[in-house]
C-alpha cells in the first residue's frame, strides 16, 4: 500500500510540474542521493539523480540524467525503452547510480568513475583511430620508403611485390593492423603467388615483408629507427614464421659457358658508340651490378679505378664503398662513355650544354643493350654475364674470396666489416686481367693457367 501511495504521490508531482520548473525531488533513493525531475519548455519530463559530493562543510550538489519520463509504459515497469523510463524503472536507475557513487566515494565517487569511464572510451576510440592507421598497408609502404631514405634500390622490387601481390590481391588483409596479421595468412600471400607460378616471387614477399616487421619489431629499442615505425606496436614477426618455398631458392642466374663469353667479348669487342664502350667497361670491370654501375659519378672516377656504392647489405647501415680497378681497355671504354659534368658519368640525356650527366642510362637501357648485342646466344639475359664471370675465373683458380671482393657478393664477419680496411685492388686487378685473357681465346681454346691465389 506505501508503495502505491507512493507512486500516485510521485503522478501527481510530476503531472503538476510547470514547463521550465526547477528541479523537484520525488524521492530519496538508497544509499543516497534523490531522484528529481522537471518539465522542460516542450513539455518533456527530464529524470536525474540529484547528489551532494565534497568534505563536510564544503560540499557540492551535482546533477546525473537519468532520460525521460514515458506515460506509456507500465507503471512497475524495470527496465527502460530507449530513453525513456517509468517510476520505477528511474528509480531503480537512480538506485545504480548511487550505488556506484557510494563504492566509489574513496577514489571520488561517480564524477570520478564517469571519468575513468569517459578516459577508457577516449583510448579505445584512439586505439581504434591508430588501429585503422596502422595497417599491414602503411607499414609496408612506410618501410618502402624507408629504404628509399637509406638509398636502398631495392625499394623499387619491394614496392612493386607490394602493390601486385598484396594490396591488390588482398586488399581487406592489406587493410587489416599490422600487428593483427598471422603467420597462416602471410603464408596465404605467399602461396597464391606460388600456385600462379612464381615461386621466386613468394620468397621475396616473405624476405621483404620480414625486413618491414623486424624494422617496426626493433624500433622499440633501436634508436637508429625512425619513431614512426614504433608507432605501430609490432612484437612479433609473422612473416619470419612463414616458410620459405625451397624450390622459389633454386637459382635462375644460369651462367654463360666460356664460348658464350667469348662470343658476347667479339660482339661488343669494336662495337662503336656509346653503346659499345657502355657494354665493354660492363665487362671489362667484371660485370659489376647494372644497378650500381649506371650510378657512378664523376666524382668517384680516380685514373684506373672507380669507386661504387653496394648499397646491398643489413638494413640502417649507409651504402659500402666498392672500388674496382680499371684495365687499360676499360678506361680507353669509359673515356668513350663518360661525361666528367653533371651528377652521372654514364647518361644518354642531358648532351646538351649544361645538362650534361643529369640523368644516367637506366640498368634497363643497358640491359637490353646487352641482349641487342647477344643476339646469338641463346636464352642470353644480362644476369649471367655476371655468374658468367664468376663462373670463368673460378675455372683459372681465382679464389672465391677474390672473386667475391671483385664482384661485391658481400662482406662477412666483424673483422672484415669493420677493421679489415684494405681493397684488394692488385688482387682484383689480376682477376681482370685473368678475365680478360680467358675472352681473347679462341673457342673452345684451352683452359688458362690457374692464378696465384
Amino acid at each position: 500500500m506505501a508503495a502505491k501511495t507512493q507512486a500516485l504521490e510521485i503522478g501527481r508531482a510530476v503531472r503538476e510540474l510547470p514547463p521550465g520548473s526547477n528541479y523537484q525531488t520525488l524521492t530519496k533513493v538508497k544509499p543516497s542521493g534523490s531522484l528529481q525531475a522537471r518539465r522542460q519548455a516542450d513539455g518533456a519530463v527530464a529524470f536525474v539523480w540529484r547528489f551532494s559530493i565534497g568534505p563536510s562543510g564544503a560540499q557540492r550538489t551535482e546533477r546525473v540524467p537519468i532520460g525521460f519520463y514515458d506515460a506509456t509504459l507500465p507503471p512497475k515497469s524495470l527496465s527502460p525503452k530507449g530513453n525513456r523510463y517509468s517510476f520505477e524503472a528511474a528509480i531503480r536507475a537512480a538506485e545504480a547510480l548511487a550505488q556506484a557513487h557510494h563504492a566509489h566515494r574513496r577514489d571520488g565517487g561517480l564524477p570520478m568513475l564517469r571519468a575513468a569511464e569517459n578516459e577508457a572510451k577516449r583510448a579505445a576510440s584512439e586505439a581504434k583511430r591508430e588501429a585503422a592507421h596502422h595497417t599491414l598497408r602503411n607499414l609496408l609502404t612506410d618501410y618502402c620508403d624507408h629504404l628509399k631514405t637509406i638509398e636502398r634500390r631495392s625499394h623499387l622490387d619491394a614496392r612493386s611485390i607490394f602493390k601486385l601481390h598484396i594490396f591488390e590481391a588482398w586488399p581487406a588483409l592489406a587493410n587489416k593492423p599490422a600487428n593483427q596479421v598471422s603467420p597462416e595468412e602471410v603464408a596465404d600471400m605467399m602461396r597464391r603467388a606460388n600456385d600462379a607460378g612464381k615461386a621466386r616471387t613468394a620468397n621475396k614477399l616473405r624476405s621483404y615483408m620480414r625486413a618491414a616487421y623486424e624494422t617496426a619489431k626493433s624500433a622499440r629499442v633501436d634508436a637508429a629507427v625512425p619513431l614512426k615505425f614504433k608507432a605501430y606496436a609490432v612484437t612479433t614477426n609473422p612473416a619470419a614464421d612463414a616458410k620459405v618455398i625451397r624450390a622459389g631458392n633454386r637459382s635462375a642466374k644460369k651462367p654463360l659457358s666460356a664460348d658464350e663469353m667469348r662470343a658476347y667479348w667479339c660482339a661488343i669487342r669494336d662495337m662503336p658508340g656509346l653503346r659499345g664502350a657502355a657494354l665493354r667497361l660492363h665487362l671489362l670491370t667484371g660485370a659489376q651490378r647494372l644497378a650500381q654501375l649506371v650510378r657512378l659519378a664523376p666524382a668517384d672516377i680516380k685514373d684506373d679505378v672507380i669507386m661504387l656504392y653496394d648499397s646491398k647489405g643489413r638494413p640502417g647501415e649507409p651504402p659500402r664503398q666498392h672500388p674496382v680497378p680499371l684495365l687499360p681497355l676499360a678506361v680507353k671504354a669509359l673515356k668513350e662513355c663518360a661525361t666528367m659534368e653533371g651528377k652521372y658519368a654514364l647518361s644518354t640525356g642531358g648532351r646538351k650544354a649544361g645538362k650534361q650527366g643529369s640523368t644516367h642510362i637506366s640498368s634497363t637501357t643497358l640491359s637490353g643493350w646487352a641482349q641487342d648485342a647477344a643476339a646469338g646466344i641463346p636464352g642470353f639475359e644480362a644476369k649471367r654475364l655476371r655468374s658468367g664471370v664468376e663462373t670463368l675465373l673460378a675455372s683459372a683458380g681465382v679464389s672465391d674470396e677474390i672473386r667475391g671482393r671483385l664482384q661485391s657478393h658481400g662482406i662477412r664477419g666483424v673483422q672484415d666489416r669493420h677493421y679489415n680496411a684494405y681493397e684488394y685492388l692488385p688482387e682484383k686487378r689480376a682477376a681482370l686481367e685473368t678475365l680478360l685473357q680467358l675472352l681473347k681465346q679462341r673457342r673452345g681454346g684451352a683452359r688458362a693457367s690457374s692464378m696465384a691465389r
